[in-house]
């Protein structure tokens, strides 16, 4: 039987509405330990998705203040995500061909989990030094 992502997705992603504050997007992403958020529009539908590295070079690279920008104006907004019951394959090919770190998982438009590479390293090869860095607990 084919594994689905819901069999390897991270469940609960941390969503940030678009109108929050880059530094209140930082802030979340550093309490929950996470290198990416989802970010949600007004009807609780994802609208992009912002890395950990985004404020760096979209915010202050450019000269702009990290409470005044709005997450919504700096995120990614061409999401490419998948389904939790699609074929795990069909994440990894999604990756590969679109050179992504990190799949939104997506039901009916709103978010339920994120699936990335180190959650498939984890399923696929538990061995490789990408998965037991995915295992290890994240620095403080």
């Amino acid at each position: 039987m084919t594994q689905k992502i819901r069999d390897v997705m991270t469940p609960g992603p941390v969503t940030v509405p678009r109108l929050a504050s880059v530094r209140d997007t930082a802030r979340w992403m550093r309490d929950a330990a996470v290198g990416d958020v989802l970010v949600a529009g007004e009807d609780d539908r994802v609208y992009g998705l912002v890395t950990d590295r985004d404020p760096v070079v979209r915010v202050l690279a450019d000269g702009r203040h990290p409470d005044s920008t709005r997450v919504g104006d700096v995120c990614s907004t061409e999401l490419v995500g998948v389904a939790p019951d699609d074929a795990i394959g069909d994440a990894v090919d999604l990756m590969r061909r679109h050179a992504l770190r990190r799949l939104p998982v997506l039901d009916d438009g709103r978010a339920v989990g994120v699936v990335s590479l180190g959650d498939l390293a984890m399923d696929r090869d538990p061995g490789s030094a990408l998965a037991d860095i995915s295992a290890a607990a994240p620095d403080s």
